[in-house]
């Protein structure tokens, strides 16, 4: 194939899940809105699910005055409150229904922005009232979610809350790709390290904790979940970058670490203003930026399919 790769493969992102991770502040909404953009823009469909249990932003600035509602009220409600959806660290068992068509969703669980992404929303806590329970089982409902295409399958795009909670549940399992933002933190670097060798862990065979589960039944199906995992790997996108020392100190730190940087985005006020203002984000001073990195992710999904086809020839 050589080192130069043609692009002939049409859509190579479609039906692919891609979750964005980063510490608190480290603008994975922001990335979601770009990406989603940018990836609407080429030609592919595009839904976007928020998997954010707090944030309640990520709407307006896709451009959408009224939003959707939650899809943890869709499949049942949360244990917590007498519902049917289970906490995935308690009970590991795939969500009832978690496969379906846009379609066959009420109108009301999801909504379009001008640009034609489709914005899902897997839950929120803030209404559920005090003592009503972690969020984890809106972490089984983001975890098992599989949006399909009537024509051709979307792009899933999901925008997690800070930190690695949600990674401890396994959501992990059922993305194909991660995206790490990196802001110009030592904490984000870190968090970078730690979800490299995270998903190495589960490429390698690492089995998830089951010491707290009585039953064998359940302890298979959570082995099971992680042998079968989508993920292919990690890809870095340094974020509110200002200048070219900071973006060079921070190439640096995760060289150290073995890491190299697929894209950066470079700091723009005028993103942190709509986001205050709770307008729509005007993403075209970033358009250079993100499409470059999106290119990155098309070239890491290509190298995964040649891979592929590599280990059939060969077996």
């Amino acid at each position: 194939m050589g080192s130069t790769l043609s692009y002939s493969r049409k859509g190579l992102l479609a039906g692919k899940r891609i979750g964005v991770f980063g510490k608190g502040g480290a603008g994975k909404s922001t990335a979601i809105v770009l990406l989603g953009s940018r990836l609407r823009e080429i030609g592919y469909e595009v839904c976007i699910l928020d998997a954010d249990s707090t944030n309640i932003g990520l709407p307006l600035g896709l451009g959408i005055d009224q939003s959707p509602e939650s899809l943890i009220d869709y499949f049942g409600g949360v244990i917590f409150s007498g519902g049917r959806v289970t906490c995935p660290v308690d009970d590991p068992t795939l969500l009832a229904g978690g496969e379906l068509y846009l379609d066959e969703l009420p109108s009301r669980y999801y909504r379009k922005n001008p640009a034609g992404i489709t914005l899902l929303i897997a839950g929120k806590i803030g209404d559920k009232g005090a003592g009503a329970g972690c969020d984890g089982p809106i972490s089984k409902v983001v975890r098992d979610l599989r949006i399909l295409g009537r024509e051709k399958n979307p792009v899933t795009l999901v925008d997690f809350k800070a930190g690695f909670e949600d990674t401890a549940r396994g959501v992990i399992t059922g993305l194909d790709w991660a995206i790490v933002l990196v802001d110009p933190t030592i904490a984000a670097v870190e968090m970078a390290i730690n979800m490299r060798d995270m998903v190495n862990q589960i490429k390698n065979g690492k089995l998830p904790a089951t010491q707290h589960l009585e039953s064998t039944e359940l302890v298979a199906i959570a082995n099971q979940l992680f042998m079968n995992a989508r993920i292919n790997g990690v890809l870095f996108l340094l974020n509110k970058i200002g200048n070219t020392n900071m973006e060079a100190y921070l190439r640096s730190k995760l060289s150290e670490s073995g890491i190299e940087p697929d894209g950066v985005i470079h700091e723009d006020p005028s993103i942190s203003l709509s986001w205050l203002k709770g307008t729509t984000l005007d993403t075209r001073s970033s358009q250079a930026d993100i499409a470059s990195f999106v290119r990155k992710l098309e070239i890491a999904e290509e190298l995964n399919i040649a891979k592929s086809d590599i280990k059939i020839v060969e077996g």
